[in-house]
């Protein structure tokens, strides 16, 4: 698709069809609308529209349909993969401005938001009413649009699965205008096509997300978190399928380098409870009594320690929660504050060949001369190992980011893995995700997108 396919009299349409405060034009579009939270692609949108309700966004939809716009929709813009930048120019909406909780069904344990919610914002509100929203990704200022976007997973995975698992239904705007409502509050759904499944992950490819009900759980009364030094990141990591095998029951399980630590006491100016090893795992459990969580952890404890752990450490004061979450939801800003350029490997591969990545990781940091710090979650093999440029020119950060991406995706592959565990593909990712899949998947994904876009407008250039 060509860019640029806008002209006067496009612009002067959609303006008259919004107030004008909630169009912006050209210049007037800031520099942040061109990138994502990494930065490394960059185009700004023709036009940005301030959404504010799915019949406006069904509108422009028609209106850019019938002229061939290139459309893409962005949330809080916190992506890693240049998801949501218009590489096509074109037009943009923000979803932002739909950000209402429009229902708790408690009979149904449900509830119904705009996507334009954030993730913290939803976890409070649900959280005040004795429920709970299980999926945890790193970054709370995520919009829920977006995380239904990517499939985003995060910390709780081990026990409660990702986004998709929480998806009830969705409304819809199709690329032609249309609105969909697909699944609903029931619990059980056998008829045809999962269509809803196909637009979670789909990063706004297929249709735009305008309403999503999601499935809750009661709150946990309880939850207890254990920082377990070790000697080594292959003992720590190699003792995470044990963990697993035990059946303890953990919530989340994450492994963390003392490089990564020390890189997020710098950013936060706050100490780590400890830092004299040079790996670690929390984990954390949850319950709806003492003597059930405090026998998992203790036997969790007692596990590690018979695997080679130096301590444990129980995180269960408010302040010594404080310190170690504070810190792990801050290692990615701290990676990216400790060097000049960086990008991101956010690779999924079975638990059982973790620690042989990690290991693979720094081998090839040695042998490329660059910085490759990493952390992520233990628990389900999602790897999030991120590539420094430092001090490097432009063209051998090309050249060694590029080998590096490389041999980690042909690892991955060899290991049963996969290139992307939650933060999707959008336009950085696409080369490495054709490579791995091959051309009979990437063609039925390509017939799914022409089905659900048969112009191409939708995020024109993502994934596919």
């Amino acid at each position: 698709m060509d860019k640029n396919r806008m002209n006067q009299e496009c612009i002067d349409d959609i303006k008259a069809m919004f107030p004008p405060e909630r169009v912006l034009i050209g210049e007037e579009i800031s520099e942040d609308y061109g990138h994502d939270e990494l930065g490394d692609v960059f185009s700004r949108p023709e036009i940005l529209i301030k959404a504010v309700s799915t019949e406006e966004i069904a509108n422009i939809m028609k209106y850019a349909s019938g002229r061939d716009i290139p459309v893409v929709v962005r949330g809080a813009g916190t992506g890693l993969v240049g998801g949501a930048v218009a590489t096509h120019g074109g037009i943009m909406i923000e979803t932002t401005g739909m950000n209402h909780i429009l229902e708790l069904d408690r009979e149904n344990l449900t509830v119904t938001v705009e996507p334009g919610v954030l993730l913290m914002e939803l976890a409070e509100y649900v959280e005040g009413q004795g429920l709970f929203y299980p999926p945890d990704p790193g970054e709370k200022s995520a919009t829920i649009g977006g995380n239904i976007s990517t499939n985003a997973g995060g910390m709780r995975a081990v026990k409660y699965g990702v986004t998709r698992d929480y998806v009830r239904g969705l409304t819809l705007v199709t690329a032609a205008g249309n609105i969909l409502e697909l699944g609903g509050k029931v619990v059980k759904n056998s008829s045809g096509y999962s269509l809803m499944n196909l637009i979670i992950g789909s990063e706004g490819t297929l249709g735009i997300i305008t309403k999503a009900i999601l499935k809750l759980l009661p709150l946990p009364q309880k939850t207890v978190s254990l920082l377990i030094p070790f000697h080594s990141i292959s003992d720590a990591i190699e003792t995470v399928p044990k963990i697993i095998e035990s059946q303890v029951q953990a919530v989340a399980i994450e492994f963390m380098e003392r490089t990564t630590i020390l890189f997020a006491e710098d950013y936060l100016g706050k100490k780590f409870p400890d830092t004299s090893s040079d790996a670690y795992i929390l984990l954390t459990f949850d319950g709806n009594g003492r003597d059930e969580v405090e026998h998992n952890y203790s036997r969790a404890a007692d596990l590690c320690l018979n695997n080679g752990a130096k301590d444990v450490f129980l995180v269960d004061t408010d302040e010594r929660k404080q310190s170690v979450w504070s810190a792990r939801g801050a290692f990615l800003e701290a990676i990216k504050a400790s060097t000049t350029e960086m990008d991101e490997c956010d690779v999924v591969v079975p638990r059982s060949y973790v620690a042989d990545f990690i290991k693979f990781t720094h081998q090839t940091a040695a042998e490329l001369n660059m910085r490759i710090p990493s952390f992520g979650h233990a628990g389900d093999g999602n790897l999030h190992v991120y590539l420094c440029r430092d001090q490097m020119d432009e063209d051998t950060w090309r050249k060694k980011k590029q080998e590096a991406f490389e041999r980690m995706y042909r690892k991955s592959e060899e290991y049963g893995g996969l290139v992307s565990g939650e933060h999707g593909i959008g336009f950085a990712k696409r080369e490495y995700l054709k490579h791995q899949l091959g051309e009979e998947q990437m063609g039925l994904m390509s017939g799914i997108k022409s089905v659900f876009d048969p112009k191409g407008i939708l995020n024109p250039g993502k994934i596919v």
